[in-house]
């Protein structure tokens, strides 16, 4: 058996949120014995390990495989989320600081009459939202749409397009592009 087992489930736990005296007590073994595991100082059995483990639980296989150094945030507060807009458009980007980001996951807040500029935008990939609360101005192309709460939108982005808020209240959406752009 593989020399990091005590590590290995020692970290799982934590990210699990087990104590070791509950896992102790889930699988049946004392909570010495588990210490002397996660300390690397006793080598478990097969059959132990598998007891251990049915009680997180996770299988024998996922847990040689699973990827316990992913240091990637993955919980974020609302105050967490950095505002990459200007002017009067918030957007707030989910997962910023990720390196290896594949999309961009994004709050947005127009004001009153705010827009994302005279000039249509074009870039390459796809994008989509839906419409949490006031109005919000679609122009893609030559068709353009009021959509308000509830209603959503989806299209190639290599397509020029626009946003604007018609209303007279705050328009948030939440929207998804892709490939992740650098803000």
């Amino acid at each position: 058996m593989s020399d990091d087992v005590g590590p290995r489930l020692r970290a799982l736990r934590t990210l699990r949120g087990i104590s070791q005296r509950e896992l102790a007590k889930r699988c049946g073994v004392t909570h010495s014995s588990l210490s002397l595991i996660e300390q690397n100082k006793v080598s478990p059995s097969v059959s132990s390990l598998k007891k251990i483990l049915d009680a997180i639980p996770i299988s024998v296989g996922d847990f040689f495989t699973m990827d316990l150094e992913n240091r990637n945030q993955v919980f974020y507060r609302a105050d967490e989320l950095p505002d990459i807009g200007s002017g009067d458009v918030i957007y707030q980007l989910v997962g910023a600081t990720r390196e290896t980001r594949a999309l961009s996951f994004i709050i947005e807040t127009y004001a009153a009459g705010a827009d994302t500029g005279r000039e249509m935008i074009a870039h390459r990939g796809e994008e989509a939202g839906v419409i949490l609360e006031g109005e919000i101005e679609i122009t893609i192309g030559a068709d353009s749409r009021i959509l308000g709460p509830g209603e959503a939108y989806y299209f190639n982005t290599n397509v020029p397009h626009r946003f604007r808020n018609p209303g007279k209240v705050a328009c948030k959406l939440v929207s998804c592009c892709t490939p992740a752009k650098s803000f």
